[in-house]
């Protein structure tokens, strides 16, 4: 786009009703608006247009009406916020559900901004030097640019949207939509706790499993101050959570949720699967581990008895798993099985194993060895959730070879022997 000739453009509309508007003004927000925010280029000079008629009081010359189809807001459409579209500027009416620390320095805020239609995220540029809201009040936002990152819709509040705050307190009573119908951006949800996980990160206060009756979905609490954990196994309503999409997989970012217990229940349903093969693979840190005691962490701790965020632990919880794969013939499963599971299909108890570390030569590589040796190349059913590729597993059931379908497998693989 040339700047300078769309704000010589601009200026002659004006000029023919006897307005002088700045041209290197003029300029200047074309250039934020394309380079700053991302606007297309026809979409930002109809924007300054609108803007400047409304500025000297004259309806947008050459425009045919308002931009974005006409209506409030100085040129720009009064929309529900579900309805909004990227590259559309609007005008919304919405309460301010969740505030979120900014990112960057150039942002002045961030957040959630509901109505009765929906949700959305916004960020407010610092150089907009717009008033601050309030979590819980109401407002209404003239002239915004919706947009979209990463496929989702976003609010964008710069340097020429008007911001009121309404004094009414409306009603606002989101309705949870199931797990197998969430689509990125921000949904609520009515989910059980039923699986917490190891937290993969030291900014991670929590990370597990949701399931209704439609389906699970991951999530996780980020830590910052008055962000609590879940418990296991409650029922929860959770507000505006952030629905996030990665290599085409679900999970909910809580932290933007309003996070509401109940006494319900919820039958899960829905994800469950079970695999039947070969323990082909047993991986390092399988067997008897060492987990940091601080609370909320429940990290795996080095040899050394080292947690990533806690540094050295001595006061260390024994715990059991088994990571490894599980052979079907036609595909591995990356598995997981926790110490209830490893216990029953090891028939090795967490006291022995505890006994056998402390007083075993090898230590802790005994019990990995023994339970390598009892398992490894054994046939069982495993009974979990596939999440991210792994397999959570809950349940197994011991499998008795049989020479029928081994044959079979061996079919496959090059054919009978002659």
């Amino acid at each position: 786009m040339d700047f300078s000739e769309a704000a010589n453009r601009i200026s002659r509309k004006f000029a023919k009703g006897g307005q002088t508007p700045d041209v290197k003004k003029i300029e200047g927000k074309l250039r934020r608006l394309v380079d700053e925010f991302g606007v297309q280029p026809s979409e930002a000079e109809r924007s300054v247009t609108n803007e400047l008629a409304k500025e000297f009081n004259l309806p947008a010359p050459g425009s045919g009406g308002s931009a974005g189809g006409g209506g409030k807001g100085g040129g720009t459409e009064e929309k529900k916020i579900a309805d909004g579209v990227p590259g559309e500027w609007v005008t919304i009416e919405g309460k301010i559900v969740a505030l979120s620390n900014p990112p960057s320095p150039s942002i002045a805020q961030s957040g959630v901004i509901a109505d009765d239609s929906g949700a959305m995220r916004f960020v407010v540029w610092a150089k907009s030097n717009a008033p601050a809201m309030a979590e819980g009040s109401w407002y209404r936002i003239e002239s915004a640019v919706v947009d979209e990152f990463k496929g989702v819709a976003n609010l964008k509040i710069h340097s020429g949207t008007t911001i009121k705050e309404i004094s009414e307190d409306r009603s606002l009573i989101p309705s949870p939509v199931p797990i197998k119908d969430l689509h990125p951006g921000i949904d609520s949800v009515r989910a059980k706790f039923i699986q917490e996980w190891d937290a993969s990160h030291e900014r991670m206060l929590q990370s597990g499993l949701l399931g209704d009756e439609t389906g699970t979905i991951k999530f996780v609490i980020w830590k910052e101050p008055g962000k609590e954990k879940l418990v296991p196994g409650a029922v929860y309503n959770l507000f505006y959570a952030q629905v996030d999409e990665f290599n085409g997989r679900l999970s909910l970012n809580l932290n933007t949720a309003t996070i509401l217990q109940e006494e319900g229940e919820i039958e899960v349903s829905g994800g469950e699967v079970a695999v039947t093969g070969a323990i082909v693979h047993i991986a390092p840190g399988s067997g008897i581990i060492k987990r940091c005691p601080v609370e909320g962490c429940n990290r795996a701790l080095s040899r050394q008895n080292y947690c990533p965020v806690h540094e050295i632990q001595p006061k260390f919880i024994y715990d059991l798993r088994i990571k490894g794969w599980l052979d079907d013939g036609e595909k591995t499963h990356n598995i997981l099985i926790q110490r209830d599971v490893v216990e029953s299909l090891t028939g090795i108890s967490l006291a022995q194993a505890q006994e056998i570390a402390e007083n075993n030569p090898l230590g802790m590589d005994e019990v990995f060895l023994q339970m390598r040796d009892t398992v490894l190349g054994r046939y069982i059913t495993c009974h979990g959730r596939e999440i991210d590729n792994r397999l959570l597993v809950n349940k197994c059931d011991k499998v008795v070879f049989n020479s029928g379908d081994h044959t079979a497998l061996l079919n496959r693989a090059g054919g009978a022997p002659s």
